[in-house]
């Protein structure tokens, strides 16, 4: 008689605060079906949108009981039927799960994961996933940004902000961000920025304006839409560009500041990125990482046991500096 094999796994059974991420020692590891593989992971990356699903507040709400997670990196444990590029042993990241990435075992699509070169660990491949096609999203699919724009980058220290950075540089934009601390500053001029702010100082948005000559900003990638939207429409160019990649609440603008440059307003939804624009991201990414110039930056690390801290941590936490990792 086979004996059922079991992992570890985070387990969410209602919405609420991050107390409810429960660790659990006997769940079954799935097994992969059709063109799918099964994962044995190392590290899963956490982003701010896990917090919003498991507290019932985003618009899609996951079955209960359920593991969040997608962003993972690790080796291909098997294979299901009809698999064609992908082999047991391949190091690899997954930018989606079917079971969730809070575990030790995960079963993913094969178009969603993508092999993960030698140049970069484990925690670097859980830091690719949503950040770097979220920000490639939002400056090329959403914003059209083009060499020789300047673009601003908010919470620039962060897994998105980074990732913005490092694509905004390569690609030939100018590029200003902003960071919560001096140590956040440093991060983000190490990583692509021309110029670095402390948007806690009150004058940051002017010393922005001084840095373009009072030109405007041609393209601003928004992390906290809440707090930055109003003063954003200010800060921008003729015919300049708002990507809004996320929001903790409302805020009031007025429109006459949108109307008087003829700017745009839009919203980032990695979920709706279609198949063809998620390969055209892809292909940009795995350049990058030939190249060189795309590296994650990894922060705070947390094992498994901790997901509870690290939900904690994203929302409520110090000042970003990479990204954020549950260790397995």
């Amino acid at each position: 008689m086979s004996t059922l094999k079991l992992m570890r796994a985070i387990r969410v059974a209602e919405f609420g605060g991050p107390s409810v991420l429960k660790l659990y020692s006997d769940v079954p590891i799935p097994s992969p079906g059709h063109k799918q593989v099964l994962i044995r992971i190392y590290a899963c990356g956490v982003n701010p949108v896990e917090t919003y699903i498991r507290s019932g507040s985003y618009t899609r709400k996951p079955s209960l009981p359920y593991t969040p997670g997608s962003d993972v990196s690790g080796v291909i444990e098997a294979v299901g039927d009809g698999v064609k590029s992908l082999q047991t042993g391949y190091r690899v990241f997954a930018t989606a799960t079917e079971t969730g990435g809070y575990a030790e075992y995960a079963v993913a699509c094969e178009d969603a994961v993508y092999l993960l070169p030698d140049g970069l660990d484990f925690n670097q491949g859980a830091a690719i996933g949503i950040p770097y096609f979220t920000a490639y999203r939002a400056l090329f699919h959403k914003a059209h940004a083009k060499a020789g724009e300047s673009v601003l980058i908010h919470g620039a220290s962060g897994g998105v902000g980074i990732a913005a950075c490092q694509l905004s540089r390569s690609l030939g934009l100018r590029v200003l961000g902003t960071a919560g601390t001096v140590e956040g500053m440093e991060l983000v001029l190490k990583n692509g920025a021309h110029q670095a702010f402390n948007h806690r100082e009150k004058d940051y948005v002017t010393k922005i304006k001084e840095a373009t000559n009072n030109q405007g900003i041609n393209v601003i990638i928004e992390m906290l839409s809440n707090i930055n939207l109003a003063s954003d429409l200010q800060m921008l160019s003729y015919g300049g560009r708002v990507a809004i990649v996320g929001c903790r609440g409302p805020i009031e603008i007025h429109p006459r500041d949108i109307m008087s440059k003829e700017s745009s307003i839009s919203g980032v939804a990695l979920f709706f990125a279609t198949q063809e624009e998620t390969a055209e991201c892809a292909v940009a990414l795995f350049a990058g990482m030939e190249a060189g110039w795309l590296k994650p930056v990894i922060g705070p690390q947390y094992p498994l046991e901790k997901a509870s801290q690290a939900h904690e941590d994203i929302i409520t936490g110090p000042a970003a500096a990479g990204k954020i990792v549950l260790i397995m």
